[in-house]
């Protein structure tokens, strides 16, 4: 829960020309932090995989070179939506989404107990990882990125791939390719400060002239609701006022980009808050940062849309909202 108000006065009267000045002299100074980078690779972006899955997902992740933690976290993501116990209408199933006879050939045991069960996470996500690295070795020859081969190998089938000399022209095979590699930018920690864009201005615009409107559980701005908004329906809004859909829910809307540090904040970037510091699934509040450690947000019921302090206990992380890691993120499971 947010506290304290803060007087928005030129900020909001300066429009975008304004917000447009404070984020190219925010570029400016934020050029050349790189904080929070791991030495020699990429780590896991922090809370993007759930903690029950993190080990499993850094350790099999590395399994072979076409592989990545973020990768193989951007496919169970995909596939599943990170729930053990789905099914889908074609019979996948578990947090992988093995069809039974695919199962029957490549599921592996992963934690070594004795059972090889495509319910359970320990032997599922490593199997993930097997097939992957499995694929990759078929495909190994053929012209062309390696990953992206082995992506849509898993897809379409490596024989496909290996007659096509690439990824196959199957529209839902490229798509599929797109959608995991764009979206593995979002589980995998920056390796440097990320390009600002012009859309960011443009979604601090939006919220900026919501301020002084009351929060409304639930609200999406819609005539019916007075205007008014939610946390995580007010970044949706301002986002879709820039051309990009987000996800409607704040802990979906945090895969939405890749994860800028604390010290690489930049204004339009996503800040989010959570129950859980280790748990991206725990998080409870969204808003829209505008730089100076202030955000904008629609922070609870008797409250209205303002500006908040973002340093605080539950402060989780952020993520730097680009086009196509939204397009990435699966509408539902």
């Amino acid at each position: 829960m947010r506290k304290g108000w803060i007087v928005g006065g030129a900020l909001v009267g300066g429009g975008l020309a304004f917000v447009m000045l404070l984020v190219v002299g925010v570029y400016l100074v934020a050029g050349n932090l790189v904080g929070g980078m791991a030495a020699g690779g990429r780590a896991l972006a922090k809370g993007a995989v759930p903690a029950a899955y993190q080990q499993l997902v850094q350790k099999w992740g590395n399994l072979c070179p076409a592989l990545s933690p973020a990768l193989l976290a951007a496919q169970l993501y995909q596939e599943s939506g990170w729930n053990p116990r789905v099914v889908s209408p074609a019979d996948a199933r578990g947090i992988a989404q093995f069809i039974p006879s695919t199962w029957a050939t490549h599921g592996i045991d992963g934690n070594g107990d004795g059972k090889r069960d495509i319910w359970d996470p320990n032997d599922a996500i490593p199997s993930a990882a097997s097939y992957d690295c499995e694929l990759a070795k078929y495909v190994k020859d053929v012209p062309g990125n390696v990953s992206d081969n082995m992506l849509a190998a898993y897809n379409a089938g490596a024989y496909r791939v290996i007659q096509a000399g690439g990824v196959p022209a199957i529209s839902e095979t490229r798509n599929y390719v797109q959608r995991i590699r764009s979206l593995a930018e979002s589980f995998a920690a920056p390796p440097t400060r990320l390009d600002p864009t012009r859309q960011a201005a443009g979604a601090i615009d939006f919220a900026q002239k919501k301020l002084g409107t009351p929060y409304l559980w639930g609200g999406e701005g819609t005539a019916a609701q007075g205007g008014r908004f939610d946390c995580s329906g007010l970044t949706q809004a301002a986002y879709r006022s820039v051309g990009i859909s987000l996800p409607r829910v704040a802990n979906d809307q945090y895969n939405a980009g890749p994860h800028p540090s604390r010290s690489q904040l930049l204004p339009g970037d996503l800040v989010f808050f959570s129950h859980d510091p280790n748990d991206s699934r725990a998080i409870h509040h969204v808003g829209i940062y505008v730089g100076g450690g202030y955000m904008i947000d629609a922070p609870r019921t008797g409250a209205v849309i303002r500006f908040d302090p973002i340093d605080g206990a539950d402060y989780f992380g952020a993520t730097r909202v680009t086009e196509d890691g939204a397009k990435a993120l699966p509408t539902s499971v």
